[in-house]
């Protein structure tokens, strides 16, 4: 965790306090947002004590983008959703209350990133942070395909690049540079690949390749999408990816033990995690750390960190009393076998949801979602993370080496 720590001090030292006077043109009356009938969301503070951070992922982090897609299949805008947020809120986040994201947001001092698609791409709205992760996304452009609306990867990075420009002509070229360069890039990607996409049988890549040339496509993606330009098809992408556009300081969150997830446990003979699943993920994110380690080394001002969710996420698997839950094999709600695995109104959530580490078939609780920004926050910055509601200890650990004992669990 020390590369890591070494970007969360620099971010939030670096982030600078951005004005909106310049003496070049004003922010244009028109752009993207003509097409997609943004609505006008209230602007971030500007003077808030932490840093600018862009969010890039999944249902895991997304607050509300696919709440704008008529027929996206992946939304969560309904009960039961939301209802542990304020007011009882069905604000398109996957769980029951707050996300992973909105709690490392309160730790950093500031307000959670509005949806990218809520925002009008003009004045104080393009100089805050902003939340880019649509449900279904993944690294690949394939993945997530029968979702039928989303926002891939690559169209989250496009997305950033027009409110780069945005940002230059609200403040100017230099100043919008420095502010993206002090900015924090938080991603988490990945999980889709699998689940809906290598491990699907109607999927073709699950069929096409063996799982250690997936993970050279994966990672092979990821490296065009983190650095400066794509000149294999300028026609099909984007040529600036994140690195061109100024991302220097960036956080790719490792991948959960899959296999324990509930959608992935029902598949099992006896209920337990699926160990070689769990292996690709464990495989998966060595790869990524390389990758970004090698980023580091080679791009001048790169400060790319990968936060170890495996570990965290399988001690509340493996040790739920501990962490003051009661349950982690199975969903609050009850749909680890239902199609979709969501938590639809027709169902019934569990009486009491704060003791479930898993609110549906694939994502955390509010509470589980607390106690992960805990410890993440605790990895990161080297403090000590809060105990679990039960009082009992943790320190971070690194992610263990892929082993069949985690069928255990």
């Amino acid at each position: 965790m020390a590369a890591l720590a070494i970007v969360l001090a620099m971010a939030v030292l670096a982030h600078p306090v951005i004005s909106t006077t310049s003496s070049t043109a004003a922010a244009p009356g028109s752009s993207t947002a003509d097409t997609r009938n943004f609505t006008i969301a209230s602007p971030p503070s500007t003077a808030a004590s932490g840093p600018v951070t862009y969010v890039f992922g999944d249902s895991m982090s997304d607050v509300g983008n696919n709440n704008f897609f008529p027929v996206s299949l992946a939304k969560s805008n309904y009960p039961w959703y939301g209802i542990d947020y304020p007011r009882r809120e069905a604000t398109g986040r996957f769980t029951n209350g707050k996300t992973i994201g909105d709690y490392m947001a309160e730790k950093f001092g500031v307000p959670p990133p509005p949806p990218f698609l809520s925002l009008r791409m003009t004045g104080k709205d393009v100089l805050g942070g902003i939340n880019f992760a649509s449900g279904g996304a993944g690294i690949l452009n394939e993945t997530g395909v029968y979702f039928v609306q989303y926002l891939s990867f690559d169209e989250q990075i496009s997305c950033f690049e027009t409110v780069k420009k945005a940002m230059i002509a609200t403040i100017g070229n230099e100043a919008a540079e420095a502010a993206v360069n002090a900015a924090l890039f938080q991603i988490g990607l990945g999980s889709n690949d699998y689940i809906n996409n290598f491990l699907q049988p109607f999927m073709a890549d699950g069929t096409t390749y063996t799982h250690d040339q997936f993970i050279r496509l994966l990672i092979t993606t990821l490296d065009r999408q983190l650095k400066a330009r794509d000149r294999s098809n300028q026609h099909c992408h984007p040529r600036s990816r994140l690195y061109g556009l100024g991302a220097r300081k960036v956080v790719f969150n490792s991948l959960a033990p899959l296999g324990c997830i509930p959608s992935q446990r029902v598949r099992s003979t006896d209920g337990k995690c699926l160990s070689h699943v769990n292996d690709y993920a464990l495989q998966f994110n060595a790869a990524a750390k390389k990758l970004l380690d090698g980023m580091n080394a080679k791009l001048p001002g790169a400060q790319m960190g990968l936060a170890d969710c495996y570990s965290v996420v399988m001690d509340l698997i493996q040790h739920p009393v501990e962490n003051g839950f009661t349950t982690a094999h199975t969903s609050c709600c009850n749909v680890d076998t239902e199609v979709g695995g969501l938590c639809l109104p027709n169902t019934r959530p569990c009486s009491d949801r704060s003791k479930f580490v898993f609110w549906d078939a694939y994502h955390t609780s509010d509470a589980a979602n607390k106690v992960i920004a805990d410890r993440l926050w605790a990895g990161m910055t080297g403090a000590t993370a809060l105990p679990p509601r039960t009082g009992a200890s943790y320190s971070p650990v690194t992610a263990p080496s892929p082993s069949p004992s985690q069928d255990d669990y």
